[in-house]
This record gives structure tokens, sequence and C-alpha cells, in this order.
């Protein structure tokens, strides 16, 4: 099987593919649960410091495996036929079998973009181990922007083990000398401090200078994140391109009236996705500009 996947290039594609698809349908459970998780474990925290506080009843098991998935509306289960990716929303013509209520199509799009990215990252990678990890990094950054887009949050649960697991990928044999992912030792340290560095500066002098709190500390360790694995050359690139892109959205829909000049928009949506962009092409890119200005 291993042998058939190396040598057929389009069945590793096909195979990645489906296997989106059902990590998508993992990754709509995450985008979901893991801000309620997180939200219990602070109030949990916030009761245990007052030190007159009734004894807390004991809260029911919930994490991303208990309780069993039910529709939110009449909580009736979601039984297993019901939550093929794709295929159940469509049979069910997106709709709980049982009350009718609708439901939503962000569901099958999160699976049908991580089909799509994980099949792109299979294509560009090739069958191994760079895939493989190229792969759980465009996982975390499609669960990082769902939650940032719904809670403007990006959790320490998933920024922090992406940070650490860009450091302890570039120890893998082979790591910097080929393609743009991990990059070496010393490239992933100095991503990783100068990313984190580099948006926690720009965040203390906005502050200095407006009063206001211009983005998150989530968006201080996602980039430091991308600087982990795709090393520092990549920041500039990253940066330039997410604030480009943030800066073009947010006047739009401020000029179209969907949203106020005081309401904040997530920025983390737009570093994950000039991440991935910069981790398939990235390389490809800065090679090419800088063979402008080097020609005779």
């Amino acid at each position: 099987m291993l042998e058939l996947l190396s040598q057929v290039p389009a069945a590793w594609v096909v195979l990645a593919g489906v296997v989106g698809l059902l990590v998508g349908s993992f990754l709509n459970v995450v985008i979901h649960r893991l801000p309620i998780m997180l939200e219990r474990q602070w109030r949990e925290q916030c009761a245990g410091l007052d030190a007159v506080a009734t004894p807390a009843i004991p809260a029911e098991r919930y994490n991303l495996v208990v309780p069993r998935s039910a529709c939110p509306a009449c909580r009736a289960p979601i039984k297993s036929w019901q939550n093929i990716p794709v295929l159940s929303w469509l049979w069910l013509r997106g709709q709980c079998a049982s009350c009718q209520a609708p439901i939503s199509v962000r569901y099958p799009l999160v699976e049908l973009l991580c089909a799509l990215l994980t099949a792109a990252v299979a294509w560009r990678f090739g069958f191994g181990a760079q895939a493989l990890v190229a792969m759980a990094v465009t996982w975390t950054l499609i669960a990082l922007t769902g939650i940032d887009l719904d809670h403007q949050l990006l959790p320490d649960a998933l920024t922090l083990p992406l940070v650490w697991g860009g450091l302890l990928a570039s120890l893998m044999p082979g790591a910097g000398t080929s393609g743009s992912l991990p990059v070496s030792p010393a490239e992933a340290i100095a991503g990783a401090v100068a990313g984190y560095l580099s948006l926690w500066t720009v965040y203390h002098l906005f502050r200095l200078c407006t009063g206001k709190e211009g983005m998150g500390y989530g968006d201080f360790k996602l980039l430091a994140a991308l600087g982990a694995w795709l090393g520092w050359r990549m920041l500039l690139p990253i940066i330039l391109g997410s604030a480009s892109v943030g800066a073009v959205v947010g006047i739009t829909l401020i000029v179209s009236g969907r949203r106020g000049r005081a309401v904040p928009i997530p920025f983390g949506p737009f570093l994950a996705a000039a991440g991935w962009l910069a981790m398939m092409k990235g390389p490809e890119w800065v090679g090419a500009y800088f063979a402008l200005y080097t020609r005779p």
C-alpha cells in the first residue's frame, strides 16, 4: 500500500483528500467545543478564587469526545449516518432529521476546505513525512481560523503546540535541505523569536500611540508558530500579505456598512491564510523576487 502511494501520486492525493474530509468533520467539533471548554475552565478557576463560595456541583463531562454530538435546537443525538462529511448535509438538505432546524452550511464548507487543502499539500510535498507535518500545520490553521472568526480568540491549546511542533520538527533528519518545511533548527528558533517580537512590538507601539489594543497575544503566538515552521525569511511576506488583505477586507466591510469602525476584525485568519500560502509557495516567490535584482 505504501509503495503504491509513493509511486502513484494521484492515489496519494485522492487518499489525502478523503482523510481531509474526515479531519474536517473533527475540526468542526474542535471549532465549536474548544472555546466552550476554555470558558468552563475559566469559570471554574474564578470560582476557585472565591474563598467563601459553596462547593460547586460537579459539571458533566464536556470535551472533544463527550458528550455525543446532538442537534442544538432539539438536542436529538446525531446518528452515525447523519455525520458523514458533506454527504449527510446534502442528504438531509441542510436540516436536522428530527426537528428540521437548519444546519449551518459552514459545516460542509469546513470539510470541503480541509479536503481541498489537504489534497493540495499532498500534491505539493509528495508522499512522505514532509507532507504529513504540512497537513498537521494546515489542519491547525483551519481550526484557529474558525475559532478566531467566531470568538476573536486564538487558544494557547492550539498555538503553543504549533510553536513547539515547528521547533521539534526542525530536528528531523534533512530539515532545512529540501522544500520549505521544516526549516533548520537555527531558522526555526530565529523565526519563532522574530515572529513573536515583531507583532509584540507593533502591539505596544500602537497602544502607546492610541491607548488602544490593536491585536491580541494569540496573534503573536501564531506568527511565532509560523516562523518556527517556515523560518524568519518568510515572516515579512506573511506580515505584508496578511496586513494588506486584512486592510482591504476591513475597509470594504466598513464602506459597505456591514461592520462599524469600532468593531474589531480578527487578524488570525489573515495570518493563517498568508502562512499557508507561504508554506506552499513561499520559497519560490521569494527566490523569484530576489532573482529580479540579481540578474546581470
